[in-house]
């Protein structure tokens, strides 16, 4: 299928990686431009090169930037050209007790997680207004209603999310600017992965005998009864960037699974 995406150029935060790494990848599979970013430059060169590889005639760039301060927010958003597609997929996490996390952990995790998108579509989304062309994309989570008990801090950000991005659909009434979320579940990202590896080898057992205790014991609610790829994850965000998406606006468009249940 043709997602008539080429022509278009992209901004994807947090992608030499996990699912913003896959998500260029689609995009530049689908003849879009894409501009990526990450804390180091080593990381992005090394991504650059292998989205280069996947996709030879690719158009990538890269930007450095981190999300923790506004300082460096602002800096990054001074380098960016006119965008089309933003996907706010950056976010970082720390599993711990409730009782343990302090002010500043809630807020590095708000920082990064909620207002980086903020300001983002702060800047982005009035121009693709006067466009009348744009998407905007928000990674969430699973974790937005089922709320792990080591995890409420980051829960908290990923249900914010929501919020903002049905509130920012809302300032783009007739017009052919979107502003969606996504929302996927498990996904085996190369931190998962790597967790999966790490349990194996503490507890004795392969990593499938991990990954199926994991939905058995952990993440029962779970339809899929496995991770999804981020490939899986990314073709959806794809298509919620292209033009074909164009009834889709405001909507939280699950890719969990079936873990977070309801019939909405």
């Amino acid at each position: 299928m043709n997602l008539q995406l080429k022509g278009k150029t992209a901004f994807i935060t947090g992608s030499t990686a996990g699912i913003g790494f896959a998500v260029a990848k689609s995009l530049l599979q689908e003849g879009a431009k894409v501009i990526i970013n990450g804390r180091k430059q080593a990381g992005i060169d090394d991504a650059i090169e292998r989205l280069k590889t996947a996709v030879p005639d690719a158009e990538v760039k890269g930007i450095v930037g981190s999300f923790s301060e506004v300082a460096e927010v602002d800096t990054l958003i001074a380098q960016l050209p006119h965008i089309d597609i933003l996907v706010n997929n950056v976010g970082t996490y720390a599993s711990q007790s409730f009782y343990e996390t302090t002010d500043a952990e809630w807020m590095r995790q708000f920082e990064v997680n909620v207002m980086s998108g903020v300001r983002l579509s702060r800047h982005l989304l009035p121009k693709m207004v006067v466009a009348n062309w744009g998407r905007i994309i928000f990674v969430s989570s699973e974790c937005a209603t089922l709320v792990p008990a080591d995890l409420v801090a980051y829960s908290m950000t990923k249900a914010a999310i929501l919020a903002v991005s049905r509130g920012l659909a809302q300032l783009t009434k007739g017009t052919n600017v979107t502003v969606n979320t996504a929302i996927p579940g498990s996904t085996l990202t190369e931190g998962a992965a790597q967790f999966l590896d790490n349990l194996a080898e503490k507890e004795n057992k392969s990593r499938d005998e991990v990954e199926t205790a994991f939905f058995s014991d952990v993440r029962t609610s779970s339809l899929l009864q496995r991770f999804a790829s981020v490939e899986e994850v990314a073709h959806t965000i794809t298509y919620l960037a292209s033009p074909l998406a164009a009834a889709t606006n405001g909507a939280a468009i699950k890719i969990d699974g079936g873990s977070m249940g309801g019939i909405l």
